[in-house]
């Protein structure tokens, strides 16, 4: 199933993944093994934020997914089913109108 995942950053975990420079490498590693789709970052309520786009196969998968930011970043995370475009036009074909 197509997920987005939300990862709302702590800042100061944030800030000392960045002054020791492992930031990045977090970041890539977790990309890495995610494969998203498209993987957006920004700030959101004042916090790093990171919306990463991705099929889950299993929902066994979420804390393999997780577990880094948590543990590293002290992340809020919310996982939201989510349809592309083809996914809508699908799912209203099946509506039969």
């Amino acid at each position: 199933m197509r997920m987005m995942m939300k990862a709302s950053m702590d800042t100061e975990r944030a800030n000392e993944l960045i002054r020791n420079g492992t930031l990045g490498k977090l970041i890539q590693e977790s990309l890495e093994q995610i494969k998203p789709e498209a993987a957006y970052f920004t700030a959101d309520g004042g916090r790093r934020t990171a919306y990463l786009f991705f099929d889950m196969a299993d929902p066994s998968d979420m804390p393999v997914i997780s577990e880094p930011f948590f543990l590293e970043l002290g992340a809020d995370i919310t996982y939201t089913p989510v349809m592309n475009r083809e996914d809508v036009q699908k799912g209203l074909s099946r509506l039969g109108r």
